[in-house]
């Protein structure tokens, strides 16, 4: 298993480089954020992720080992292969796109070339307690935004991508006394 290359780029794509490492040159998948920092010649340190396949052997490669991890998060979400992992680091720094999966903003996660609204939604709600905010606190940041009651239904309806009218509208067919889970579950149930 490669860990890291440590070598010189030899040739740099839109989302792919070259870098010789002992007279072998390795193709490496990278993230746009990170490319847009390398010049050609540059003797640069990338941490490797591999995937290896009957018919495939791929590197990703990433400049620190956050955004691999981030990556690593990404893989871990059901129907998310590394095409997809790539495609939604090439939206933001890993920073952003990190609080984007806290702040359930599904819209920036769909910018993503190939990341439909559902498997967007599937990424919050797989991620959102392992990327956390800078702060810690997503609920609250959420709340602060959207600038409506403490409700935590509606509160968790907007962390999913519907917009606060929405999130009131289906929220005011059901009976306020339930609990919490179950609002959500009625909610999402009207609206499908």
């Amino acid at each position: 298993m490669i860990a890291y290359l440590k070598g010189s780029v030899t040739t740099k794509n839109l989302n792919n480089l070259i870098i010789e490492v002992n007279g072998i040159g390795y193709l490496v998948n990278i993230p746009v954020s990170d490319i847009e920092s390398i010049t050609k010649d540059q003797s640069l340190k990338l941490f490797i992720y591999e995937v290896i396949k009957e018919d495939l052997y791929d590197l990703y490669g990433f400049l620190n080992e956050t955004t691999k991890t981030l990556f690593e998060l990404l893989l871990s979400v059901k129907n998310i292969g590394p095409k997809a992992a790539i495609s939604i680091l090439n939206i933001d720094s890993a920073n952003n796109i990190r609080n984007y999966i806290s702040t359930g903003d599904v819209q920036k996660l769909t910018s993503a070339k190939g990341v439909g609204r559902r498997a967007a939604e599937q990424i919050i709600v797989e991620l959102r307690d392992k990327v956390g905010l800078s702060d810690g606190n997503a609920i609250e940041d959420i709340l602060h935004r959207s600038n409506f009651e403490d409700d935590d239904a509606s509160l968790a309806l907007v962390a999913l991508g519907y917009s606060k009218d929405d999130a009131t509208r289906l929220l005011s067919k059901i009976d306020k006394s339930l609990p919490t889970d179950q609002k959500i579950k009625l909610a999402l149930k009207d609206k499908s």
